[in-house]
């Protein structure tokens, strides 16, 4: 193949984002999308997009970003992966590249995406888990947290899970899922738990402000048909605090089947 002909391709990416300052290239700034344009500059003396899926914030993580990028490259898909991958900090790996058809969007074609958000309620600090968890002290009710998760479903207005800063032209999402998830930990005092929650897009701290809301329910500070009254408000100030950036991951992102 004639390595002058640009070629699509569909990287997929998992990332700890604990020691960057998001995706986003940022001025002085370690970032996942600088650190993978830089590995590619390094490879192919270009100056290669890398465009992701979505713009992560500060302190959250990835198990499978996708972005998209266009570059001439002779070699296969997976050799691209492995070249990246040395090139690449240990916090992020390329797991899986693959070609794409000519005009792929990780953005535009992308058609819905899951997070999940992971928490510990009490026990003593899990000194290796500390940075993937929101540590929470008290207990928690997790059915009335279930029976809130579930108003969230469905096509809404989330205009009062929004933080400022992030104009969209609707605050209409469709959110197919929001599932409680309990596993126990291995200190008997403690357990832990993931708020997963999938749509066909989110708003700028959407699941955090959700996990929030979720969390004061839990504790017994709202009902769980207060979410209701939080939806039909549209205003931030109603609903539950920011979940902690270090407890999120973005866990998929889908795209039409060919």
């Amino acid at each position: 193949m004639n390595a002058s002909v640009d070629r699509s391709f569909k990287l997929t990416i998992a990332y700890d984002g604990a020691e960057f300052a998001g995706w986003q290239v940022q001025p002085q700034e370690a970032t996942v999308q600088g650190c993978l344009q830089k590995a590619f500059k390094r490879l192919t003396g270009e100056e290669i997009q890398v465009i992701g899926s979505g713009r992560t914030d500060a302190g959250v993580h990835a198990v499978a970003q996708v972005a998209s990028c266009c570059v001439a490259w002779r070699d296969t898909a997976e050799q691209l992966m492995r070249a990246l991958n040395t090139q690449l900090p240990d916090s992020i790996a390329v797991r899986e590249a693959s070609d794409a058809a000519p005009g792929f969007h990780a953005i535009r074609d992308a058609i819905g995406k899951r997070y999940r958000y992971q928490l510990q309620v009490g026990g003593v600090r899990d000194a290796f888990d500390y940075r993937y968890r929101w540590h929470l002290h008290g207990n928690l009710d997790i059915d009335p947290m279930r029976m809130a998760a579930q108003r969230i479903v469905g096509v809404h207005d989330f205009k009062s899970f929004q933080a400022a800063g992030s104009v969209r032209k609707t605050t209409v999402r469709d959110v197919r899922a929001c599932d409680v998830i309990v596993s126990q930990a291995a200190d008997e005092d403690a357990s832990k738990l993931a708020i997963e929650v999938e749509a066909d897009g989110f708003l700028y701290n959407m699941v955090r402000n959700i996990v929030g809301t979720l969390i004061e329910v839990g504790r017994g500070k709202q009902s769980a048909a207060w979410v209701d009254e939080v939806l039909a408000a549209r205003n931030r100030d109603l609903a539950g605090p920011t979940a902690p950036a270090h407890g999120l991951f973005l866990l998929r992102v889908d795209y039409p089947k060919s």
